[in-house]
């Protein structure tokens, strides 16, 4: 080996030794946390859902009509949305208000504007079906039915959530007892835990065809109305120390 082979050798090697001596500590600061890392944590994830029937009706009644120019169109609409209202007004555990309102041109052959045609709504809402049912059919002179659809009031949704997040919970615990006994350890402790309520799947929407229900009926039979069921779940997930 020259003078000159030696030379850069040890020019290398001082080189790289310093480098290798700060890798060092980071690699056992690594190991270290590698180390210091819990073992016998386990994962976990418990649900828990109840079909709730659904407590609450809202029912839409509309108004369509035509007429030559838009401003007469509206005046004709907005009164008959008011009689409704009014008449909704009296009735004890039926609360009314308004719902959509359109007016839209109908058009010749050739494109031109030959009339207006309009469509106004009221929704009726109440956890009385019957009351709900016996206005609807009460109103069908001045508006009728387009469509029923059913949901689960927001108390009703709380106590099922309330009453469903117990059985996740315990549900949650027994897994993780379960688990902790299988694995060969005699208990755990809770790391983490979050508890989420899932909302409710609501029913779809129940639409009656207008022609059905008649458009000069001077009063109806009340509609026979049964609300079906929303799906209310609840889902518990979190990590226990299995010891």
């Amino acid at each position: 080996m020259t003078k000159t082979t030696a030379r850069a050798l040890a020019l290398a090697l001082a080189c790289t030794t310093p480098v290798a001596l700060a890798l060092t500590p980071a690699i056992a600061r690594a190991q270290g946390v590698m180390q210091s890392q819990p073992s016998g944590v386990l994962s976990l994830n418990a649900q828990a859902s109840a079909e709730v029937p659904q407590d609450v009706v809202n029912i839409t009644l509309f108004y369509e009509q035509q007429a030559s120019d838009p401003s007469t169109l509206t005046a004709t609409l907005n009164q008959r949305a008011d009689s409704a209202l009014q008449k909704a007004r009296g009735v004890s555990g039926v609360t009314a208000r308004t719902g959509s309102f359109s007016i839209f041109p109908s058009t010749d052959r050739d494109g031109r504007i030959s009339a207006w045609r309009g469509r106004t709504e009221v929704v009726l809402e109440s956890r009385d079906f019957g009351a709900a049912s016996k206005l609807a059919g009460e109103m069908a002179s001045i508006m009728q039915v387009g469509n029923v659809q059913f949901s689960l009031s927001p108390e009703a949704q709380r106590a099922a959530e309330q009453k469903l997040s117990g059985e996740a919970i315990k549900s949650f615990r027994d897994q993780a007892a379960s688990s902790a006994q299988a694995f060969g350890f005699s208990g755990y402790s809770i790391r983490e835990v979050n508890v989420n309520h899932s909302g409710v799947m609501p029913r779809p929407m129940m639409m009656m065809s207008a022609r059905a229900m008649g458009a000069d009926a001077k009063g109806m039979a009340p509609m026979p109305l049964e609300g079906g069921t929303s799906t209310v779940t609840v889902n518990v997930s979190g990590s226990v120390q299995m010891k």
